[in-house]
């Protein structure tokens, strides 16, 4: 179904439950479509936002491995850790550094 075929039935639907003529039911179904990607593109940003400091700590945490083996370093890449990065970020990594060097990881 073309877009212009399922804006066309919105703005008729629109019409036929408030009654209003067709430049004003265009008017709310742009208003709402406005509205609903301003709600969606906030958790949109931050789900995004997390992917990336997840993937980005996930690699510092395998590089840490690889190279702080020959120092006593490492991370086990679990859940939890994945969670620490995903939502700190590189900061989340130096968080499980510190953690594990306190014997509490």
């Amino acid at each position: 179904m073309p877009v212009q075929d399922m804006a066309n039935d919105a703005i008729e639907k629109i019409e036929e439950v408030t009654g209003l003529d067709p430049t004003m039911a265009t008017i709310a179904l742009i208003v709402l479509v406005v509205l609903a990607v301003f709600i969606f593109t906030k958790p949109l940003r931050f789900m995004i936002k997390v992917a990336i400091n997840t993937v980005v700590g996930i690699v510092a945490m395998v590089l840490i491995n690889k190279y702080g083996a020959q120092y006593g370093l490492n991370i086990d890449v679990t859940w939890f850790s994945a969670g620490v990065t995903g939502i700190l970020g590189i900061p989340g990594v130096a968080l499980l550094l510190v953690l594990k060097w306190m014997g509490l990881m």
